[in-house]
């Protein structure tokens, strides 16, 4: 049986366009409006990449989704500071990639941990940018700390109840049912979990994108994921917190053409939430809308910044 692996902190490097800082950081409490969920989580130490560009524009932070993490968007990182000039910030949300792990996998709690992050980093305000998890997390951010966030984008997701997400369960227990040898090559490794993946996660694309969080640790692999924790939260994770205040910034939704998370029955409750929301389809593109079309995602980045 496959073990988790804890998270490790990646070692600090030069700042640069070509030599991203990567680290994981004390992060200080930060208050925010209330959400009616009492004490506030505290703020865990978050795993980044920072990619150096005009400090006087507002820096461009991508946020992942579920089962992914900041690397998912280092081709696109690195093109947006060559196009934009600014600052490129990505991050691994709490129980993903090389941030910590934690058993609290709420929105709040990945709003707080980015409330501390952000101003430490001096990229307040910035440009948010988050797909699915990522985006509903930048949404709350948004509602919440209006003041933390210039503009917003959300990436085929809405704040309401993700329904197409109920597949993910399956993804987890066939990721937690995976058995294979200890000390074989991490090529092999990959090959094994991929057969056993293939009868739940029919896709090979999924697949490759969910081999990307298999990990080896001192001979056995491990899956750098908190499988366990999002698991056990995987309803709230799939819903949005009920907020009643709204954000008044510019905000975009980007959606993917051939998917179906984003539905014409979740615009009333997007224009509530942020009545300057413009709607965009990338045609052709599904869930992972800036995987399947990179470019025309930039390109719709770059004008709403325009």
């Amino acid at each position: 049986m496959l073990h988790w692996a804890r998270a490790w902190t990646v070692p600090r490097g030069k700042v640069g366009a070509s030599s991203p800082r990567c680290s994981a950081v004390p992060v200080a409490f930060s208050s925010s409006r209330s959400s009616g969920q009492g004490a506030e989580p505290r703020p865990l130490p978050l795993s980044y990449s920072l990619l150096d560009g005009e400090a006087t524009l507002p820096a461009i932070v991508f946020l992942h989704g579920l089962f992914g993490s900041k690397t998912n968007f280092n081709s696109i990182a690195k093109a947006m500071v060559q196009r934009t000039g600014r600052r490129v910030l990505t991050v691994d949300a709490r129980n993903h990639g090389d941030s910590p792990h934690n058993p609290d996998a709420s929105y709040e709690a990945m709003s707080q941990d980015l409330q501390g992050l952000l101003p430490q980093l001096g990229l307040v305000p910035c440009v948010l940018v988050g797909h699915s998890m990522g985006g509903k997390t930048a949404m709350l951010l948004a509602l919440q700390r209006p003041d933390v966030v210039e503009r917003l984008v959300a990436v085929d997701i809405s704040p309401v109840g993700t329904t197409p997400g109920s597949y993910l369960g399956s993804y987890i227990a066939a990721m937690k049912a995976a058995d294979i040898p200890e000390k074989v090559p991490h090529s092999q490794a990959r090959k094994l979990v991929d057969a056993q993946l293939s009868a739940t996660v029919k896709d090979p694309a999924i697949r490759r994108f969910l081999l990307t969080n298999l990990v080896e640790v001192g001979g056995r692999f491990s899956w750098r994921v908190n499988l366990e924790t999002l698991a056990q939260h995987l309803d709230k994770i799939l819903t949005f917190p009920q907020q009643l205040e709204s954000y008044s910034g510019p905000t975009l939704f980007l959606i993917g053409g051939n998917s179906r998370y984003v539905q014409p029955s979740h615009h009333s409750e997007i224009r509530r939430l942020f009545p300057q929301a413009q709607i965009q389809t990338v045609p052709n593109a599904g869930h992972w809308v800036h995987s399947d079309k990179p470019q025309d995602f930039m390109d719709a980045i770059s004008s709403f910044l325009a």
